[in-house]
């Protein structure tokens, strides 16, 4: 063991070396390009202002450069530009992610385990952190340079001081110029539809309003959906993740309450509520700006005072409860709610001076009283105090009605603190969702057993149906028209239907990695596991199971002429199958090994001679599928004609990264079939679209909002009508209308 702990260190150490070799000579070599335009410039001045017949002063000499640099390793890259690297791909500096990005056994061969716990980072498009988590560390090792080579017909960007170099096409090396000035797109995206429900961690946020939509959110949209009509209608106020939603008592005016964020400059985002008005989309009011701390979590408009009063509580360490007269947007007064997470802050229907907050082992009543507020803890007496306090609600008289996780209804008296009446065991683990309906009788929906139960009002069991596993535990029952109900789950669906029917399925989100065989017949589905899957897309049947490797397939992708598959996967390969039988015979051809670091993105050419990866680390390598070796050659794959536009490297795509841009910034990218739009998703909630090609540095786009964090995937529909873009923590997908 002493023994391979000293080869560890000795190769770490070597390494680092070689990283500081690759630093030194790019660092070199600008200092060198600047001396020459120096005395380029210096020439030009002195033979405007020289005396004829005398020689001009000399300002310098870049031979001691070149010197240096003859003496550092001269190993050189594809397109013969950049520092050394190791075979298979370019050489790293220290602020490269490449041992940091590696994963598997390469990492290994030359990082010791501490040190390899210690960087190793993870595929952007899997993260699934909200934006609050993008920190300024991101700056570090950045540059501004983009370096256009005419004689060896590249243009070379920086990436956390990373050169990545790219190949420039015959056609366009004559006339090409960093300094034009590229264009907007003719076409915009409008947001047209979307796909999902946050009720994975969030709680009573779906209701009915008198139009007949129900209103709920996900990612940074308030989504009104009139399931009658099918259409959608958005609210698009709030620049990060919603967290919680109330709808005041006139049914129109909506609170939504976000988290905190940051922008794509670093600049933080801080938690806000906003009320805003549900038939005009209009916002109305922003409450809490730099009041509120990480987020707002709980929402609730007073309801018997004509609703002038909002309570809010954040996610600070003491869950700050805050009383606000919303339409003035001045806050009334605040106070200490819990140490302990709180799930639900309400008022009391009846009584405009009453609030109700609960949560992790606590309920409170609180009195809002001569300028402050007091709070009376709810007393459990004989029972068994829950963990949680998991829901709220109140019946026509003023009692007020709580579930918990130990599955129990109590029944607490109006006014008071005590408990009146308990129904012990009404679930079979937590109950998570409690609806009064209009007729007297009560509804609850349970986590563990999926039941949704009907109670009369003497709180006996009228009736029960059970939401299927598929979709998870009941989050939040709402009450429709007649006896329809809508239940949204934990897996982020939203149901309609009623104990007598039964629930059928309004929104669900599934979002994998995926790639169609040109024939449409059959569909590849890689899993974080290794395992890849084969399906008919029209019987929906299983064709077959593969496995390579045990780690995250990151893309699949079948040739355009359907002769092959390639299967990228997390431990740096890319797997090649032969395809037979309209795509539902592969046989394991070879795998190309040459990459550093997990593979991201894949592109196969027109006519499927060869493909194009990027990696975690920023690599550009090329590959014959027939040998399943790296192609060297640069000349070989300048002027390929590529049949898709998804690797966010690359010389037709590379002006979608911003100034002083991480090399994780963007997570995908995708051209338009008819070749004339580039769409880009990124880190900061934000989808692009520029005009294709996109090579000039820095290219203007239009841009849009919707999701939150970050936006992990972006494709067009085959007509180019309709974009689609998915979300990574907010597990949403929005579909654009390209208009």
């Amino acid at each position: 063991m002493e023994v391979d702990d000293r080869v560890s260190a000795l190769e770490q150490r070597l390494q680092l070396q070689e990283d500081e070799l690759a630093v030194l000579k790019a660092a070199l070599a600008d200092a060198l390009r600047r001396l020459r335009a120096c005395e380029e410039q210096g020439a030009a001045l002195r033979a405007r202002g020289t005396p004829k017949g005398r020689a001009p002063p000399r300002l310098g000499t870049t031979a001691s450069v070149c010197q240096l640099l003859k003496g550092l390793p001269t190993r050189t890259p594809l397109n013969g530009a950049g520092p050394p690297r190791r075979p298979g791909g370019y050489a790293t500096s220290p602020s490269s992610p490449k041992k940091e990005a590696t994963s598997g056994r390469s990492a290994r061969r030359y990082l010791s385990p501490e040190r390899l716990a210690s960087v190793r980072r993870e595929d952007p498009r899997s993260r699934t952190t909200s934006s609050s988590s993008n920190c300024s560390a991101k700056k570090e090792g950045k540059t501004k340079e983009v370096i256009f080579s005419m004689e060896e017909g590249s243009v070379k960007m920086f990436l956390r001081g990373r050169p990545v170099p790219m190949l420039i096409p015959d056609e366009l090396a004559p006339t090409y110029s960093l300094d034009t000035r590229s264009e907007l797109p003719s076409s915009r995206l409008k947001l047209d539809w979307v796909y999902g429900y946050r009720g994975r961690d969030c709680r009573a946020n779906l209701y009915l309003l008198p139009t007949g939509e129900i209103v709920y959110f996900v990612a940074s949209v308030a989504v009104l959906y009139s399931v009658e009509e099918q259409r959608q209608r958005h609210y698009l106020g709030h620049n990060d993740d919603i967290k919680c939603l109330a709808v005041h008592p006139d049914m129109v005016t909506i609170a939504t309450g976000q988290v905190a964020g940051t922008t794509k400059e670093g600049k933080p985002l801080p938690p806000h509520v906003r009320i805003w008005d549900s038939v005009s989309l209009s916002t109305l009011h922003v409450l809490g700006l730099g009041v509120f701390d990480r987020a707002v979590c709980c929402v609730g408009f007073s309801k018997s005072n004509g609703g002038n009063l909002l309570c809010a509580v954040d996610e600070s360490n003491d869950h700050m409860l805050s009383v606000w007269d919303w339409a003035k947007e001045g806050k009334v007064v605040d106070g200490k709610c819990s140490n302990e997470a709180v799930l639900v802050a309400t008022f009391h229907p009846t009584d405009p001076t009453l609030l109700i907050t609960c949560g992790k082992s606590h309920i409170y009543f609180w009195s809002l009283e001569g300028g402050g507020l007091s709070k009376r803890q709810g007393l459990f007496e004989k029972h068994e105090k829950p963990k949680y306090v998991l829901c709220v609600t109140f019946l026509e008289g003023g009692d007020v009605i709580t579930g918990d996780s130990g599955g129990n209804l109590y029944v607490w008296g109006k006014g008071g603190n005590r408990i009146t009446q308990a129904v012990l065991g009404a679930h079979d683990g937590g109950v998570f969702g409690l609806c009064a309906l209009r007729d007297g009788t009560l509804v609850s929906g349970g986590g563990r057993d999926r039941r949704v139960v009907l109670w009369g009002s003497d709180y006996s069991k009228l009736q029960e149906v059970e939401v299927p596993e598929d979709f998870g535990p009941v989050r939040t029952v709402a009450e429709g028209r007649g006896d329809t109900l809508y239940v949204g789950t934990t897996r982020n669906s939203i149901l309609q239907g009623s104990v007598h029917t039964g629930f059928s399925l309004l929104v669900q989100d599934p979002a994998r990695s995926a790639g169609f065989h040109p024939s449409g017949s059959v569909l590849a589905v890689g899993t974080v596991t290794g395992r890849w899957l084969l399906l008919d897309t029209e019987t929906h049947d299983l064709v077959a199971i593969h496995t390579d490797g045990n780690e995250q397939i990151s893309v699949v992708s079948f040739s355009p002429d359907g002769a092959y598959l390639t299967v990228g996967s997390h431990d740096n390969l890319v797997y090649v199958y032969t395809v037979d039988q309209g795509g539902r015979k592969v046989s394991r051809l070879g795998k190309c090994s040459g990459h550093s670091s997990f593979i991201t993105h894949l592109d196969w050419a027109q006519d499927s001679s060869c493909f194009v990866t990027n990696s975690g680390d920023y690599e550009i390598l090329y590959w014959d599928p027939a040998t399943c070796k790296q192609i060297t050659s640069a000349d070989a794959v300048r002027n390929v004609e590529w049949a898709t536009a998804t690797c966010v490297l690359g010389f037709g795509v590379f002006g979608i990264w911003s100034e002083g841009a991480d090399g994780t910034d963007i997570n995908a990218v995708a051209r338009s079939h008819d070749g004339k739009l580039l769409a880009s998703a990124d880190d900061f909630g934000k989808v692009h679209l520029f005009s294709y090609p996109c090579c000039q540095p820095r290219a203007l786009s239009h841009k849009y909002g919707g999701h939150s964090s970050h936006v992990t995937n972006v494709a067009f529909l085959w007509d180019d009508s309709v974009a689609l873009t998915t979300g990574g923590k907010d597990t949403s997908v929005l579909q654009w209308r390209v208009v």
